[in-house]
């Protein structure tokens, strides 16, 4: 049986272990050359593949910044994508960014909620990552707002309402 996958289907359990795998030796190889120490943990969560780099201290400090970890995902996935021949959409956490950045778009959509309490009929986030607009509508259903996804490419941004 192939470990590939076509983009339109859903990966199996095997396929995004082996796609952590791929992923996790082309960050050792990375993070070795930068001569960062880290320990990689690989873990399957909501049909991805999850890798999280942590570190003692503040070793990960430069690399944990919210654009260098989606920069990093984006060369990993290439990475995945090149040894596996099947499109990746693995997540990649690095020293808990992806807490923090959960913990920033809370933030984000509570001040959204205010606007609307204030009386706007609608608020417009900016524009973001697929993974984060997830996150986005995630938080918002949890608070009980309406969430939609508008725009193109790196354009694509949420606007939120109320029920």
């Amino acid at each position: 049986m192939s470990e590939t996958m076509t983009e339109n289907t859903e990966p199996t359990v095997a396929q995004l272990e082996n796609e952590g795998d791929v992923a996790a030796d082309y960050l050792e190889e990375l993070l070795d050359i930068a001569d960062i120490d880290g320990d990689l943990n690989l873990d399957v969560r909501q049909g991805r593949a999850y890798v999280s780099v942590e570190a003692e201290g503040d070793a990960l400090a430069l690399l944990s910044a919210p654009d260098t970890v989606q920069a990093l995902q984006e060369l990993t996935r290439l990475a995945v994508q090149s040894k596996t021949g099947s499109f990746s959409r693995l997540i990649l956490d690095i020293a808990g960014s992806r807490d923090t950045r959960r913990r920033q778009l809370e933030t984000l959509v509570d001040a959204a909620a205010a606007k609307l309490d204030e009386g706007s009929s609608q608020a417009s986030l900016p524009s973001m990552s697929s993974y984060e607009r997830k996150l986005v509508h995630d938080i918002a259903a949890e608070r009980g707002l309406v969430s939609e996804s508008y725009g193109e490419g790196a354009d694509r941004h949420t606007v939120l309402r109320r029920r």
